[in-house]
């Protein structure tokens, strides 16, 4: 089921087109769309896309699209299509609709001036391909959103049982971030990535090959491939809750289709242990 914006003013130009996907995220949502309302200076529209909740966020989502202010699409799908397959059905809903496409987990809470200067940040230069913000935890610590490119051993150490090898991994994994300018990063965790709609558009849409993860390396890996910059913005911040969910059982589907995802990158892109052919490149 898809619910046009109010008015059918669907051939609006927007500013900001959000592609929030839900999955039984009652305890979020709410928060996350109160704070998209905030907005002043940008013109956004958002489109929500439903990975088959059985909680309350039908019920949610409902009393937004009454809103005649809010520019809101919603997809109900009938089961958990994965992060790819339902972001795409969103992307392809907007993106002749705004200037820009954010990406954006329905567990953040955001802010204008943070998405006013990472617009700035790809004002920059056309290089610029894939913005993110540094993403704050609900007690105030910061999270490592932007990381190099993971590799095997990357993630053999960190799926250790014994915290001192799984901190050697997070280690081989952190970039150190300017705290005054835009920093380049191997990749962005896609809880948050502002595009402009012409990058998407050269990149294409999400790989529906990856189920759930690492969706965001891939994505991450194409841009650099093609000439464009994966960028952390440190004058930029928002809030994420940051469920995790592949943490929270070692045997379950998010796990085995996060180890599929790898095994399906690392052929793809002809890499394993070594990532020095895209090194070359996020230096050039």
């Amino acid at each position: 089921m898809t619910k046009p914006c109010p008015g059918g003013d669907t051939g609006r130009i927007y500013d900001i087109a959000f592609v929030i996907l839900t999955w039984n995220s009652e305890k979020y949502i709410d928060d996350c769309l109160k704070s998209l309302q905030s907005f002043r200076k940008l013109r956004v529209c958002i489109c929500v896309v439903d990975n088959g909740s059985t909680d309350d966020t039908h019920r949610i989502l409902q009393s937004y699209s009454s809103v005649p202010s809010l520019c809101m699409q919603v997809v109900l799908l009938d089961g958990n299509y994965g992060t790819t397959v339902s972001r795409n059905k969103g992307i392809r809903l907007v993106r002749d609709k705004a200037e820009y496409l954010c990406i954006l987990d329905s567990d953040t809470i955001v802010n204008e001036a943070a998405f006013l200067q990472m617009i700035a940040t790809l004002r920059q230069d056309q290089r610029n391909g894939i913005v993110g913000p540094v993403l704050q935890s609900l007690d105030g610590s910061i999270q490592q959103s932007g990381r190099n490119l993971p590799t095997l051993t990357v993630k053999l150490l960190k799926g250790m049982p014994v915290r001192f090898l799984q901190e050697r991994g997070e280690r081989l994994e952190k970039i150190a971030i300017s705290p005054d300018r835009a920093t380049r990063v191997g990749y962005l965790m896609s809880a948050c990535w502002l595009l402009p709609m012409g990058v998407v558009r050269d990149l294409g849409y999400l790989d529906e090959e990856i189920f759930y993860a690492p969706e965001d390396v891939e994505y991450c890996l194409r841009a650099w491939s093609k000439g464009y910059r994966a960028l952390l913005e440190p004058r930029a911040a928002i809030v994420h809750a940051w469920q995790r969910l592949s943490k929270k059982k070692l045997f379950s589907r998010h796990n085995y289709e996060h180890i599929k995802g790898l095994c399906y990158l690392f052929r793809k892109y002809g890499y394993c242990f070594s990532r020095e052919k895209f090194e070359r490149l996020m230096n050039a």
